[in-house]
């Protein structure tokens, strides 16, 4: 249900603030700023999601928890969405989602809210199996597995 206020409050409040920037700064003035906030915001998450993909490998390549890393790309990549959408409010939520602190507050606050439960599983190095084999040698009729 949230979801379908959020199609609608939107939209409302996006439109409203055209009418009331546009009328402020004229329509020439809103519109420059809608496309450079567009670029703006482009050249910000792909920076920030290079930066954050560099904390990814890193995580992962050291064995460590990659959850931070992926929950921060997956506001940059909700950031990017926003800032390509032609708005003020959609381009102020995903300004203040490219903001590190932010992020990581928020990171916290889900966390806080979600209990993760992992088991470790070892693999010894040093398990032998001890096994024997007879080497059957090549066959020329098909095993009947497989149609030829």
């Amino acid at each position: 249900m949230w979801l379908f206020f959020a199609f609608l409050i939107v939209p409302l409040i996006e439109i409203t603030l055209f009418i009331q920037i546009g009328g402020a700064i004229g329509l020439g003035w809103t519109l420059f700023t809608v496309v450079l906030t567009a670029i703006l915001g482009t050249w910000l998450v792909r920076s920030q999601g290079l930066a954050v993909m560099q904390q990814l490998r890193g995580s992962l390549s050291q064995m460590r928890d990659p959850t931070e890393a992926l929950v921060h790309g997956a506001m940059i990549l909700f950031s990017g969405a926003l800032l390509l959408t032609p708005g003020f409010f959609t381009d102020a939520v995903g300004f203040a989602l490219l903001v590190p602190g932010l992020r990581r507050a928020m990171f916290q606050a889900l966390r806080s809210r979600i209990h993760i439960h992992s088991a470790a599983q070892t693999h010894p190095q040093d398990d032998i199996i001890d096994a024997d084999y007879t080497d059957l040698g090549p066959r020329d009729a098909p095993s009947g597995w497989t149609k030829h």
